[in-house]
Order: C-alpha cells, then structure tokens, then sequence
C-alpha cells in the first residue's frame, strides 16, 4: 500500500492506493489556517488513521504548495504561506517515523497524469493546474523533470507573454513582481479581469457558466482569458515542445478552453504545424493525491 498526501490552502486530501493502483480509500480534513504544528499532526492523524485500517505503508507521499529548497531543505515559493521556511519534509519524517517523499503539487498532478491518465502516451507532458493560483509539472519518460534548483515547471511565475498596452505593468503577485501568468490565468485572475472591464464581481466558474449561456459580456472575459491562456501555453511548447498538455485545477473544467486556446495558439508558436494536444485530466481532482503516492516509484525524495 502507498499513501498519497494532497496539502492544499483549505484542505488537506489523504488517499491508500493498492499495489495495483486501485484506491483503498480516501481521507480529507480541514488545513488549519496559520497553524504549521496543527498541519504536520493533521497529517500525520491521516496517515495513522488509514494505516490502522488497512496495515503499513510502504510509502508516503506529500504533495505541496511551493517546492523544497536544495540549499536549505525549507519550503518555498508556497502560496500557502505558513510553509515557507518551514522543514516540512525533516518534520513530517519525525513525526512519521520514515522516510516521507515531497514534492510540488503540480509535479505530483503531472506524474499521475503521465503514469495512467492523460498523458500515459506521451513521452513529454507538461500538467497545468490554474486554480486559485497556477502552477505547472514536467514529466519525460514517466520521471518528474524537477531541475538542477528544483522549480522545473514554475510555470506561473514568469510574465504573460506578449502583453497588450492594457495588461502593462500588470497586476502585483503574491511573490513580490508584477505581471505574472498566474496573476492573469488564475480564477482570481480571470474574476479580477472580469470586473476591471464590466464592473461587475463574479468568479471564474460564474463567468464560464454565463459565457455559455450567451452572455456576451462573461464571453469576451472568457476569450481574453483564452488568448492570455494561448500566449502563456505557446511559450511552453516553443521551448519544451511535449506532447501533451493537460489541464487540471477548477478551471480545467471548463471545456470551452479546450477548443478557444488551440485555435489561438497557432499565432504565437514558431512552427508551421502543430500536433501538440490540449486535454483534461482523466483522474480529475484526483491526480495531485494519487502522483504524492507514486513518489516514492520513481525514487523522488
């Protein structure tokens, strides 16, 4: 059995898989806000309590927020902040009486994705997640690509590509610049554009929801929306060509992007053809939890 650890901003997933990949079963608790010690003894509660159900695990896996520094061993770069410079892997060892592999959450959707999902295919797959933030994983040969400073993928945090007069300077990040992808693509994003344009407040699943009914308004938010995704993607594919892109996260549910930003893509990549394609994920939500338990297989620590 191995066990796979989703910690999010406002809950923390748990899920036993069996040898074979089937799911034992599922846990979920709240992410005590602020509270570093409460989120290392939440976890640790799941794991003991899915352990006394089902015997041992061979193997733990941590999905986070933000990525471990190889100079410091502490979490950074997590929107979830209370992790940062925190010793998330040294602590949850402690606590577990184990080795405990840790890796991004994106990084963790990507594998799960590549492994048997989406991208099983593919020898190249780059796994989005655009939900409350945006994030992105590298996956070639059915190993996680995490990079010699460990940010492979850290998609999110360059500027949107090609910006119009009226996205300049751009909107402030969490990580101290302005103008990030994931300042534009994200669902607060997409909910800020919104109301910067038609002065009205409503979030990303609202707008597409209203898009599809017609209205042109929450129509034109979403094909702006579209482009800025098209011009964020097609930088990817001009530098790491894969196979396949995945989208994950609350707005890779919403289908209208699936053919809004292939069409727009070809504008912006340098090639007269283009086979690479744009999919959501086959294991849904599930994929950040069942990649943190498949860590461990591919000797990630």
């Amino acid at each position: 059995m191995r066990i796979g650890i989703d910690l999010g901003g406002t809950k923390i997933a748990a899920i036993a898989l069996d040898p074979s990949g089937e799911e034992r079963e599922r846990l979920r608790m709240p992410t005590p806000q602020g509270d570093y010690p409460g989120t290392v003894r939440g976890i640790s509660g799941l794991v003991a309590t899915l352990e006394n159900r089902h015997g041992p695990a061979e193997a733990v896996g941590v999905g986070t927020p933000g990525s471990l520094s190889p100079a410091t061993g502490l979490i950074r770069n997590a929107n979830s902040v209370v992790l940062n410079g925190k010793p998330l892997q040294r602590d949850l060892e402690a606590a577990l009486r184990r080795p405990v592999s840790l890796a991004n959450d994106a990084n963790c959707f990507a594998l799960s994705e590549a492994r048997d999902g989406a991208g099983q295919d593919a020898r190249c797959v780059f796994g989005v997640i655009i939900g409350t933030g945006t994030g992105a994983g590298i996956v070639v040969d059915g190993r996680v690509l995490t990079g010699t400073n460990r940010i492979g993928g850290e998609w999110g945090h360059n500027p949107l590509p090609w910006p119009r007069a009226d996205e300049l300077p751009g909107r402030p990040c969490y990580c101290g610049r302005q103008g990030c992808i994931e300042t534009w693509l994200s669902g607060p994003g997409m909910s800020a554009d919104h109301e910067t344009v038609c002065g009205e407040r409503r979030n990303a699943e609202q707008i597409a929801a209203a898009a599809a009914d017609g209205d042109p308004a929450a129509r034109d938010t979403l094909h702006r929306h579209a482009d800025r995704l098209a011009r964020g993607l097609a930088t990817v594919i001009n530098l790491l060509d894969p196979d396949v892109i995945i989208l994950g996260g609350g707005l890779g549910q919403i289908h209208a992007l699936y053919d809004l930003v292939p069409a727009r893509w070809h504008h912006y990549i340098f090639s007269d053809s283009i086979s690479t394609r744009l999919l959501p994920p086959t294991h849904g939500d599930d994929s950040g939890l069942r990649g943190a338990a498949m860590l461990s297989q591919e000797g990630q620590r």
